[in-house]
């Protein structure tokens, strides 16, 4: 029987346009892609060799954070652009 984890990720697009994944939850966890999709492809090859190094590896193991993988879904965060002058 296969085991489900859910990790948050957090996938910003850097100055040069390249989309940065990183899960915050597992040290040195991080990733990216020239698409937003590719990025998120990235990050869980990036989580599933991350706990691939974890299962041999009990120190690296203790520093994941699995308290916090079962907890409701994260949606997402975005910026909401507003046309509005401000004089001050």
């Amino acid at each position: 029987m296969k085991k489900y984890l859910n990790f948050k990720v957090i996938i910003t697009q850097d100055e040069d346009g390249v989309f940065v994944a990183t899960c915050p939850a597992i040290p040195g966890c991080h990733s990216q892609g020239s698409t937003y999709e590719e990025a998120e492809k990235n990050i869980k090859e990036a989580i599933k060799l991350c706990l691939k190094v974890a299962e041999e590896d009990e120190e690296y193991r203790k520093s994941i954070d699995f308290q916090d993988i079962n907890s409701p879904r994260f949606i997402g965060i975005t910026n909401i652009p507003i046309n509005f002058s401000i004089s001050f």
